[in-house]
């Protein structure tokens, strides 16, 4: 087995919540956020599904699901770079930071070039209820792409001096908290805006 291999049981287990406790306050009030959009967009798409469906059947599934696989390797990566910092491996623990970001950043692309399309074809939050809520929940969530971009960026460059090792990585399990929880919003809001029908 490789010396700098990551394996779980490596890591020392001490029980407690990963992270920054203001950061888990903060990842609270978005989710709720995200609940209220997700149940006003049920409300509005059970009140007329046709509209809904004609609308969904104008997205291509193509990028979406290329960004899926992008934050979910961002994912990956960041619990890879949470676990390296833990065994004090600092120069591997940043390059799975830049992964994360690597990933983040191929999907801001993507869905630029989304955007872009539907913007290029006369879409705006005035073509109607299903793309109200098409851009407002795409253009939300990019912009908290770019927020976790920004915190594990931030965790980057402090982690260049050493900062992170052993049991004093919460700012790593901050940013790995901040990184999934966008992860997850995009789960739902893709499983709901562009796969059920």
């Amino acid at each position: 087995m490789p010396a700098d291999s990551l394996l779980l049981e490596d890591i020392p287990h001490d029980r407690h919540v990963p992270g920054d406790l203001a950061m888990w306050c903060f990842i609270l009030a978005e989710l709720a956020v995200f609940g209220v959009f997700f149940l006003v967009y049920g409300y509005h798409r059970w009140r007329d599904p046709v509209l809904f469906s004609h609308g969904q059947q104008q997205l291509h599934l193509l990028l979406p699901t290329l960004n899926t696989l992008l934050l979910l390797a961002g994912s990956a990566a960041i619990v890879a770079a949470v676990r390296a910092f833990a065994l004090n491996r600092q120069r591997s623990g940043r390059r799975w930071l830049m992964s994360t970001m690597l990933a983040g950043g191929g999907f801001l692309v993507l869905k630029a070039i989304e955007l872009g399309g539907k913007f290029a074809a006369g879409i705006t939050l005035s073509s109607g209820d299903f793309w109200m809520f098409y851009l407002s929940l795409t253009v939300f969530h990019f912009l908290h792409v770019v927020l976790g971009m920004v915190i594990v960026a931030a965790v980057w460059w402090q982690a260049r001096d050493g900062r992170y090792a052993g049991a004093a990585i919460d700012g790593v399990e901050t940013a790995a908290a901040y990184w999934h929880m966008v992860d997850l919003v995009w789960i739902v809001l893709f499983a709901l805006i562009y796969v059920a029908r």
